[in-house]
């Protein structure tokens, strides 16, 4: 069956989703189209891929007891030296987000793991590059702002070609709301192969 590498994540709506994908382009970061805009809830997880059924009834149980809270966006921030990342920072919203990823990850569940890094929430806005290109985003977003009300995530896998897509959203609660979608980004294209 082999194993795929996947993500999971909270989608940046429209029209912000599409303003920071450009912004990230813009300051030469050559991944931000193979990236939609997003706060990340489980980074990069290489899994077998014949658990897919596990891992999405387990995600479809994390977003069932979960209801929707409210997601504000201002000011930038960034984890130089320890790592190159600049971001907007979640200034409303870090704590729902903060239980969803512990819920995801739960030590008993399919995509339990250790991070890195403590868990803290953002929307990465530039990754990798150079030290000047990483001083004018922090410089050019310090006053980005953004609001909306969070209503779901997403599962998405990352392809051979290194793009993200989109494989299934999560509405919380019962209620019909989805994942917004992102003008630009790759989505709904599932990418898992069965070998």
């Amino acid at each position: 069956m082999g194993t795929v590498t996947l993500g999971v994540s909270i989608a940046v709506p429209e029209p912000y989703g599409s303003q920071l994908q450009q912004r990230r382009a813009g300051f030469g970061d050559a991944a931000a189209y193979g990236i939609p805009t997003h706060v990340t809830l489980l980074p990069p997880t290489e899994v077998e891929a014949d658990r897919l059924p596990e891992i999405r009834a387990h995600l479809t149980e994390v977003a069932a007891a979960f209801r929707a809270f409210p997601m504000r966006l201002a000011g930038t921030g960034s984890f130089r030296p320890l790592s190159p990342v600049v971001f907007v920072q979640v200034v409303e919203g870090g704590a729902g987000c903060t239980r969803l990823q512990g819920q995801v990850r739960d030590p008993e569940g399919p995509l339990r793991r250790e991070l890195a890094f403590p868990y803290h929430p953002h929307v990465t806005v530039a990754h990798g590059i150079s030290e000047e290109a990483m001083d004018l985003a922090f410089a050019e977003l310090a006053d980005y702002a953004a609001d909306w009300v969070c209503e779901g995530f997403a599962l998405y896998e990352q392809g051979s070609d290194g793009v993200w897509r989109k494989l299934r959203e999560y509405p919380f609660g019962r209620g019909p709301a989805g994942v917004p979608a992102q003008l630009g980004s790759p989505v709904d294209e599932p990418t898992i192969r069965r070998s």
